[in-house]
């Protein structure tokens, strides 16, 4: 457990003493956010404020990592996995500051980066592994194995998840802090999980687990890295943010969680333990198709489902603060979930 709180404390130092460094210096190259033209009429103000934060967020993670771990394959390939996110988001918040626009990569180069992300975190970690322990099976998971083994597609789905959750966490860094607050539970959620899954090597049981040891510590280790990095950072995205973390930290985080989700062998739970994501996707989703259908009509007031409260009437804050609160109650039902299964499944 001291490597866990090991690598949150260093990377929460990280991202808390550089931080401001770091906003210092996109003030004096004039990397400010662009806002869209067609968002929140109040959120016109935070035009200009330094953006790429999630710099700090990928390094301090990194560095915190790379200090505690024992480096393991599995290890490897979910900060593998983050990093390479993180760099996609790097050159499109480099197309964004630069052209003073925001939009940055076009969806079919955002896409195709998560594609070769996908593959190669899914080649890496179906192929290698530590030591005697067992490698990542090609099957669908929720708690546990599920032996629905879908061969090749396997890369498929890895893209369906890293793609969908760096996307979701995208939309929902909109207001200050919210991304960033509702990512440090659910990576204190993932945190237990893994470290649960360290401390209790039972993965002989059939009907278990295949995920322990060495390996599921070194996750948890991430997993405590990148809490610790997103509550430094949210000293300074917190309402009204000095910094916003950009693509480049959104896009990391996303990776990061689905990587996650993926190794631990529950996948599927990450539809609720992230399920405040799940929301705000979904709310584009349906929000996006009811428009074409009906030419015109709309659900929501603007989607992201956070700016239609914004525009009904709700302060910022207060909006930040109930999807905190509904992210929570999310991430407690997820991990009540997987303990209450975990704890059954133990041989007698």
């Amino acid at each position: 457990m001291y490597s866990v709180l090991g690598a949150a404390t260093v990377a929460g130092i990280i991202c808390l003493v550089f931080t401001p460094l770091l906003i210092k210096f996109l003030r004096r190259k004039d990397y400010g956010q662009v806002i869209r033209e067609d968002g929140p009429k109040a959120h016109f103000v935070k035009g200009g404020t330094p953006t790429m934060g999630g710099v700090l967020l990928v390094i301090g993670t990194l560095v915190g990592y790379m200090i505690f771990s024992e480096r393991t394959p599995e290890g490897l390939a979910v900060i593998g996995t983050m990093m390479a996110c993180g760099a996609l988001g790097f050159i499109d918040d480099v197309i964004q500051v630069r052209k003073k626009r925001s939009l940055g990569l076009s969806p079919s180069l955002k896409f195709l980066g998560q594609l070769v992300i996908a593959i190669c975190f899914t080649y890496f970690a179906t192929q290698y592994s530590y030591k005697s322990y067992p490698k990542l099976p090609t099957e669908f998971s929720f708690l546990g194995r599920t032996f629905l083994n879908i061969g090749w597609l396997f890369f498929i789905w890895v893209f369906i998840m890293i793609s969908g959750s760096s996307n979701a966490v995208n939309l929902t860094d909109g207001l200050d802090g919210l991304a960033s607050g509702s990512m440090v539970m659910v990576m204190a959620a993932y945190l237990l999980i893994a470290f649960t899954m360290f401390r209790h090597p039972v993965s002989e049981h059939p009907n278990f687990y295949t995920f322990t040891g060495q390996p599921a510590l070194d996750v948890a280790i991430i997993c405590g890295a990148v809490l610790g990095a997103c509550a430094g950072f949210l000293w300074w995205n917190a309402a009204p943010a000095k910094i916003f973390m950009g693509d480049t930290g959104s896009l990391a985080l996303g990776g990061v969680m689905s990587a996650t989700a993926i190794m631990t062998r529950t996948q599927f739970l990450l539809l609720i333990i992230g399920g405040l994501f799940v929301i705000e996707a979904l709310s584009v989703i349906i929000q996006v198709a009811v428009f074409k259908v009906t030419k015109g009509k709309r659900v929501f007031k603007m989607a992201p489902i956070h700016h239609h409260f914004e525009l009904t009437g709700w302060p910022e804050f207060t909006v930040i603060v109930r999807f905190w609160l509904v992210c929570g109650f999310m991430v407690l039902i997820g991990f009540a979930m997987f303990y209450v299964d975990f704890v059954s499944r133990v041989p007698k």
